[in-house]
């Protein structure tokens, strides 16, 4: 798992804890949400570089920077759309890109029905977010459109991961790292992660 980065905070887990309460009611839910992909944000700005600017104090000049790439965040609809306002509270300038994901309850293998990204991706940091990694297969299905399209430089942001998901995207896309705040224990027969914390889109947009 040399791809996998565990968020490791004290104020992670509780708000992680938070989450898989099910008594937690929508509002909680959503501010945990953004307060853990606010911490998520933050760790995997480290791997952004920077650029050497000049800057005017009303004292004097001074050295600053500035982000070397533009950044695109890629939320899976819909679940993904939770995270973005957090992230672009960290980043006001990223650009948004959509993949509409859905999976088949049957095959559990991901139905691809909406893309639509900024270009230039093959001069960007491209950030796929989507709260679940279980299977995998809606973060493969997303990073093989992205890099369709140009993207190089890609990471995955999520809440939850399953060691499955986590193995799959090491196989099929190995230089791509996975930024998550939990690390569940497996997958249920159904590809739900266990011990998770429900339908993530389903708890943050209260559509139960």
């Amino acid at each position: 798992m040399k791809n996998f980065k565990l968020v490791d905070n004290p104020l992670v887990k509780r708000d992680v804890t938070i989450l898989r309460n099910k008594e937690t009611d929508t509002a909680a839910f959503r501010a945990a949400l953004n307060r853990v992909s606010y911490a998520i944000a933050i760790e995997l700005a480290k791997k952004f570089e920077l650029a050497d600017i000049q800057v005017a104090t009303p004292l004097e000049v001074t050295n600053g920077f500035k982000l070397k790439k533009q950044i695109v965040l890629v939320p899976v609809l819909r679940a993904g759309l939770s995270m973005v306002e957090a992230f672009l509270k960290m980043i006001p300038d990223a650009k948004v890109g959509h993949i509409g994901l859905q999976r088949d309850e049957k095959t559990l293998q991901p139905i691809d029905y909406y893309y639509k990204t900024p270009s230039h991706l093959d001069q960007s940091v491209t950030i796929v977010v989507d709260p679940m990694l279980a299977t995998g297969g809606s973060a493969v299905a997303s990073f093989n459109s992205l890099k369709n399209k140009g993207a190089n430089n890609c990471l995955l942001a999520c809440l939850i991961a399953a060691p499955e998901g986590i193995k799959r995207m090491g196989e099929e896309h190995p230089e791509i790292e996975i930024y998550s705040a939990a690390l569940d224990r497996q997958l249920s027969n159904f590809g739900y992660i266990l011990p998770g914390l429900g339908d993530a889109g389903d708890r943050a947009f209260g559509t139960f």
